[in-house]
Formats: C-alpha cells, sequence, structure tokens
C-alpha cells in the first residue's frame, strides 16, 4: 500500500511546492511576457532568509513565521532591483531578457557559494517535526505544511487579482496596455509591483524548499524548469491550470522517481510535458485573454 500512497503524498506537496514558484512566474511571465530564469534564485534567497532567521530568533517555531514575510520582502525586493536595472529595459525583447536573466541567475549562484560552500542548514520547526498517518503512511508534517502554504499563496493571489484596485489594474494592462494606459493607469508602476510580488511568492516558496530538502546552490535550478513547465502546460495566464499542472508533474515525477531513479523521472516528466505540448500547445486550458482572473 505504501508503494502507491507514498509517491502520491509526497508528489502532492512536491506539486504544491512548484506551484507556489509557478505562480510567480505566472505573473512575470504569463502577463509581463518576462522569461526569468533567476526566478529561482528568488527561492534560494527565501531558503537564505529562512537560515538567518533562525540565527536571529532561536526558537525555530517563530523563526519560521518571521521567515514568512521576510522572505516575501526580501526576494520581492531582489526582483524590483532586477526589473530596474535590467528588465525594463528589455520588455520588448523576451529573448534578451532570457540571457540576461541566465546571467544574474549565475551571478547570484557564485555569490552564495562564495558565502557558503557548503550550503546553510535550516533545522526543522518543532512544530513540523511529527507525521500524520494517512492511509498507514507516515507523512511528515513539514510536507503538510508546504501544501497548507501553497493553497494560501493561491488564494491570496486570487483574491488580490479578482477584488483589488491593484489587482484590476493589473488585469486591464494585461489585456491592453495603450487603452489602460489612456485611462490613466501608470502601467510601468503597475509592472514593477507585478514583479515585486511574483518574485516575494519564490521567496515564500524558498522558506517551504528549505524544510523538504537541502538548500545549496542548485536549489533553484531544480525547481525553475518544472516551474516554467507547470506554467506553460497549464495555460499562459489561468491559475486553475497552474494547479492543475503542478499536481499532476508533482506526482508524476515522484511515481517514476519510485521505479527508476530521481534524475532519470524529471527527464521522463519533461518529455512527457513536451509531447503533452505538441497536442496541446495552449497548455490545459485555452487563453481567452491575457488575464489571470
Amino acid at each position: 500500500m505504501d508503494t502507491l500512497i507514498a509517491p502520491l503524498l509526497n508528489g502532492t506537496a512536491d506539486g504544491a511546492l512548484l506551484l507556489i514558484a509557478a505562480l510567480g512566474l505566472a505573473l512575470t511571465f504569463g502577463q509581463m511576457g518576462v522569461i526569468n530564469m533567476a526566478h529561482g534564485e528568488f527561492l534560494l534567497a527565501g531558503a537564505v532568509c529562512a537560515y538567518w532567521t533562525q540565527q536571529l530568533v532561536s526558537n525555530t517555531d517563530v523563526s519560521i513565521l518571521v521567515a514568512l514575510p521576510v522572505a516575501f520582502l526580501l526576494a520581492g525586493a531582489l526582483g524590483v532591483l532586477l526589473e530596474v536595472t535590467i528588465i525594463q529595459w528589455m520588455y520588448d525583447r523576451p529573448l534578451d531578457t532570457l540571457l540576461a536573466t541566465v546571467g544574474v541567475s549565475l551571478a547570484l549562484q557564485q555569490i552564495f557559494l562564495q558565502k557558503y560552500p557548503s550550503g546553510v542548514p535550516v533545522e526543522k520547526p518543532g512544530l513540523l517535526d511529527g507525521q500524520w498517518t494517512v492511509f498507514g503512511y507516515a507523512w511528515p508534517l513539514r510536507q503538510v505544511f508546504t501544501i497548507v502554504l501553497a493553497l494560501l499563496c493561491l488564494a491570496a493571489l486570487g483574491a488580490m487579482l479578482k477584488y483589488t484596485s491593484f489587482g484590476r489594474r493589473i488585469r486591464a494592462t494585461v489585456q491592453n496596455r495603450a487603452l489602460a494606459e489612456t485611462l490613466g493607469v501608470a502601467t510601468r508602476s503597475v509592472d514593477r509591483i507585478t514583479f515585486f510580488v511574483g518574485s516575494g511568492l519564490a521567496g515564500v516558496g524558498g522558506v517551504a524548499a528549505s524544510l523538504i530538502g537541502g538548500t545549496n546552490s542548485q536549489l533553484g535550478t531544480k525547481y525553475i524548469i518544472l516551474a516554467f513547465l507547470v506554467v506553460v502546460a497549464g495555460g499562459l495566464g489561468q491559475l486553475r491550470g497552474a494547479v492543475i499542472a503542478a499536481w499532476t508533474v508533482g506526482v508524476v515525477t515522484a511515481y517514476l522517481a519510485d521505479w527508476t531513479t530521481g534524475s532519470l523521472a524529471q527527464v521522463i516528466t519533461f518529455v512527457l510535458v513536451v509531447i503533452f505540448l505538441q497536442v496541446k500547445p495552449q497548455g490545459l486550458f485555452t487563453v481567452r485573454t491575457r488575464g489571470l482572473a
């Protein structure tokens, strides 16, 4: 029974982490057309933030709660810095953003390696050190925490886009930038704040990632390609598509890893997604508009 239940539960947790990373990409890539390969390093910044807060706050249960908003602000600030210094000059040149952010990604990895060549050890909070028995399988609570965190991020992003004036400005800018500017929307400011929110979500994902696996310079690389696949396979700008794609990729990869190896499972998953996109190039849901809501 464990051979069927364990990959399902572990894959669901992995899919939740992919979803958090993909939500940020859905904003910056799905809406603004920016291919930000440094997004993975914003996850790494969130993981480092979790380590820093544990150095300042000895109670690990409290430090993890402090780390979440701090990681959001730190990664968001890094995103704005990237947008102001590089991205804003390349909005009409997506391939240039790809090349530029690959360079930024490598630079951030080298900075991390110089500072922490052995990675950073993030201690598991006592509150999440237990297990939850599901159909006889002892499911680590930190994985349940990741799923809850992903659902909260999804709900917060969906509510912001649907019910706030800023969310309406985002949708207006995406659907018709020229008309939005005519109506008085400061589209450049909207772009910048959108980049802040998208990058901040990556920071939150980094905190969750630091609790599931080791934190080293390759943390972002581990998730960035799969997160892009989730965004594309789900359909650009489609939140429900991102949820389904993230869960499917996470669970399929977990089952394949159980039968083969982790690396081979990722390769097979990548090939399966590419084949799927050949059949449905628009992803799971056809894009009627470029809005997220």
